[in-house]
């Protein structure tokens, strides 16, 4: 396993000395986030009325160029901190009444997250942990997690590879994303909840439905019933936003209801039932946080 002097930890493998220079995710060899707040637009089994406990983690090792979270993933905003912060952060979390703590994009800062879970519980911290990434990941680093994590909420965005290239410059993405998600799902098993309907323990896999890629989409949903068929659930989302104008015209509109109505016919007709989907009114910037740093100083 890479230590951050020659960074591997995605398959960039960028093999930068991070403690002098910087890779494609733009981070040092320190934890840098940009807001840690209780949040409530998640799936229901992960937020419900209390709240997850989410962490935003400032750069990207994917890039995609739609991405809702510019200013934190593209623009680095953020504030770095210390290994014992973070672990303090998840347990002002839980003291809020969080039902987990919600790692977001943390893949640049596995080496450092590792050592605050470990710290975090040494303090009492009794909450679940949710790794919540796109899925642009190394199975070699991911496996240094077992143990540590409870449950895995990756993304799994194209099925062809020529979007991958396109929008987010990633090669070989669903080969890569694939071969994570089954070791995410080998490391944490089956769907487990609490009486109170939370999630504690599986894998749940989201699906942006990104303007004209219909049938990309079927795709995804067709291999990961295939291949999990109910042990894990699919989040079907149709929340895609626009930011700003792009260079791809066709990303510079929303998916079209038609169009999502029958991807989520189509996951029924296959057999799909361990789904969440999106009702209307989701693409809005209002559903993006102001990054300002709350809860991290």
């Amino acid at each position: 396993m890479n230590t951050l002097k020659k960074c591997n930890l995605c398959p960039r493998n960028c093999s930068v000395n991070r403690y002098e220079s910087l890779g494609y995710c733009k981070q040092s060899n320190k934890i840098r986030i940009s807001k840690a707040i209780l949040t409530y637009f998640e799936e229901p089994c992960i937020s419900n009325e209390n709240g997850s406990g989410t962490i935003f983690f400032s750069g990207c090792n994917l890039g995609c160029i739609f991405c809702q979270n510019e200013k934190i993933s593209h623009n680095n905003y953020g504030m770095e901190i210390t290994i014992k912060r973070l672990a303090e952060i998840m347990i002002e979390l839980e003291k809020k009444g969080a039902i987990n703590i919600n790692l977001v994009t943390p893949t640049p800062h596995i080496v450092g997250i590792k050592k605050a879970i470990v710290k975090a519980k040494q303090m009492g911290l009794k909450l679940p942990i949710i790794y919540n990434t796109s899925s642009y990941e190394n199975v070699e680093a991911l496996k240094t997690l077992d143990g540590l994590i409870d449950i895995y909420l990756p993304d799994l965005k194209y099925y062809d590879d020529k979007y991958a290239l396109k929008y987010s410059c990633a090669k070989n993405y669903f080969q890569v994303a694939t071969k994570a998600i089954k070791e995410m799902y080998r490391q944490v098993g089956n769907l487990e909840f609490t009486e109170d309907g939370n999630i504690k323990k599986g894998v749940i896999v989201r699906h942006l439905m990104l303007p004209t890629l219909k049938n990309d989409s079927k795709k995804i949903i067709k291999y990961l019933y295939d291949t999990y068929h109910d042990n894990i659930y699919l989040s079907i989302m149709n929340q895609y936003t626009v930011m700003k104008k792009l260079k791809y015209e066709e990303l510079n509109q929303k998916v079209k209801k038609k169009d999502y109505d029958e991807l989520i016919e189509y996951a029924i007709t296959i057999g799909v039932k361990n789904a969440y989907c999106q009702l209307d009114n989701t693409s809005s910037k209002d559903f993006i946080p102001d990054f300002n740093l709350e809860g991290v100083k």
